[in-house]
């Protein structure tokens, strides 16, 4: 096993160079900002590399936008012009068949996700003159969800991230991809710097599992002397940003769809798809407005985006993690 506080310096130096490089751009930059860890740490980062102020973005629900609070306490942290950009149960609802199109999922993870990344960058692609974001994708990949603290040992956590980061293109980078681009703007992603993911996925995983009650430990003690970030947002608990948006707009979401089908419909419709069928109300809404745009396509992603059901505290039938019995309070 390799010293803890030299996997830490190799991950802070790695990433510090997967922003600075990605800051060199002839269009105006901006950053997504949602206030947890990952978009707060390469906003931090910017900022500290930027003579002026940089320009985040955070996107919230018009009731109990969790993390707009966050995300307001990180850009007043680091003095960075900050958009707050807010949507209501009728935005959301207007662009889920939008999303689904420009996605080419039926994923209920994934087009849940993009909901508030298409409409904020919808915004700024709108309202202003930025034509690059830099976002905080594929921390999680690497060093874990809140449903990899299940992960029975070492090796079953590593082949998870192994799988995750194989994926990659399925979920998560296909979110931030499309929903950016088809806003005209260019999406550049610190953690995928090849540098950096290739490190991270070559650490010990077990220093990268959750040893200390705290997710994302050694990323977190990479920047804890820096104090780049004031210490509620570094050592927060991970809140999922599907959730974080909102926790109204997945229930709104969930009650669209109860209304749309009868169960009685509901049953009838599901049963003919024989490739992963829906098993909710809400994953036949995404299936069949798939289907209305890429009909028999449905196998160009893998599955569900689900936590490993063959772990114990696993086996839910939502992807969302306020499934889960360990998310506490970080959705507060």
């Amino acid at each position: 096993m390799k010293d803890e506080d030299a996997v830490c310096a190799k991950l802070r130096r790695l990433l510090i160079d997967g922003v600075k490089k990605r800051l060199d751009a002839d269009a105006p930059v901006g950053f997504l900002l949602s206030g947890g860890l990952d978009s707060s740490l390469v906003c931090a980062i910017a900022q500290k590399m930027t003579d002026h102020p940089i320009r985040t973005f955070a996107i919230g629900m018009d009731v109990d936008a969790i993390d707009l609070k966050y995300a307001k306490k990180v850009a007043c942290y680091i003095g960075s012009e900050h958009t707050e950009v807010i949507i209501s149960k009728q935005d959301v609802i207007d662009s889920i068949e939008d999303v689904v199109h420009l996605l080419g999922t039926w994923d209920i993870t994934t087009v849940r996700a993009s909901v508030g990344m298409y409409l904020v960058c919808k915004y700024i692609h709108e309202h202003t003159d930025i034509r690059v974001l830099l976002t905080g994708e594929i921390s999680d990949e690497l060093f874990g969800y809140k449903y990899t603290d299940f992960a029975p040992n070492a090796e079953e956590f590593q082949k998870e991230a192994e799988k995750r980061i194989r994926e990659l293109h399925m979920y998560d980078v296909l979110r931030a991809d499309r929903c950016i681009s088809v806003n005209s703007l260019e999406a550049r992603v610190p953690f995928g710097d090849l540098k950096f993911v290739r490190y991270a996925m070559s650490i010990d995983p077990v220093l990268k599992m959750n040893r200390h009650n705290m997710g994302k430990y050694l990323l977190r003690k990479a920047f804890a002397e820096d104090h780049i970030l004031p210490d509620e947002i570094l050592w927060r608990q991970k809140a999922a940003f599907s959730d974080a948006v909102g926790h109204s707009m997945v229930d709104d979401i969930r009650a669209y769809a109860e209304e749309t089908y009868t169960d009685a419909e509901f049953e009838a419709k599901r049963r003919q798809y024989a490739y992963c069928p829906p098993f909710t109300k809400e994953s036949l809404l995404y299936r069949e407005l798939f289907e209305k745009y890429y009909p028999g396509n449905a196998e160009m992603i893998a599955d569900f985006w689900m936590p490993n059901r063959n772990w114990e505290g696993c086996a839910v039938n939502d992807p969302s993690a306020r499934v889960l019995s360990n998310y506490g309070e970080s959705g507060v």
